[in-house]
């Protein structure tokens, strides 16, 4: 049987719904996208900022001159990261900015989690402070040197205050602020384990101003 003819003389055309099920398959994966991103983008931060790098906020002046209250930096975890992927330790080189799990032996209620400062000591060294000055021991150099001498940081410094005498364990570092008169540091707790090192502090990026690479 034929189809019917319409007035104007054309066959009727069927109607198209090509279009409509193109849309609505459109329509579901712009959404499976969206839903996707929602879900991923705070995994992927979370991964970035337990793993690779974290912003941290100065709290004290503990590191003044070097830095000071307030101060934002980028906190890089990847060493740590990967020493703990290959079952290594940690161990920061020597005048690395660290932050670390805050003491047990200085903890309190509302306490900051995390501190700060400078490493001095490395695993097996020995290191005194006394009349004012630091010394570290070591199988180069047996007679003791001063850390401190022709350092950047250290320009600022005129004494350290304290009766120190500890020789660093091999899954530890001696750390001192850069502050003297004004830090507890491994004078006040001793040497800190490696494991409780969150990461090194690699930019000083607040103040915008002075901006800088530590």
């Amino acid at each position: 049987m034929e189809p019917p003819i319409n007035n104007t003389g054309q066959l009727p055309i069927e109607p198209n719904n090509d279009g409509d099920g193109k849309s609505t398959k459109s329509g579901w994966k712009s959404i499976s996208s969206t839903i996707a991103l929602l879900i991923t983008a705070p995994l992927l931060a979370l991964f970035i900022t337990s793993h690779v790098f974290h912003s941290y906020e100065v709290d004290g002046q503990s590191m003044f001159t070097t830095l000071e209250n307030g101060d934002r930096l980028i906190v890089n975890k990847v060493p740590k990261s990967i020493s703990n992927i290959t079952n290594n330790e940690y161990i920061p080189g020597r005048y690395d900015i660290i932050v670390f799990d805050r003491p047990k032996q200085i903890g309190g209620a509302g306490q900051v989690n995390h501190l700060i400062k400078r490493v001095i000591g490395l695993p097996g060294e020995r290191v005194t402070v006394k009349n004012g000055k630091v010394t570290v021991y070591n199988k180069d150099s047996l007679n003791g040197f001063d850390p401190d001498t022709n350092q950047e940081y250290a320009k600022d410094i005129t004494t350290t205050p304290g009766d120190t005498d500890i020789t660093v364990g091999q899954n530890e570092v001696f750390v001192l602020g850069d502050n003297r008169t004004n830090s507890s540091d491994s004078r006040v707790f001793g040497a800190i384990s490696v494991n409780s090192i969150v990461g090194k502090a690699t930019l000083r990026f607040i103040p915008v101003n002075d901006m800088r690479r530590l």
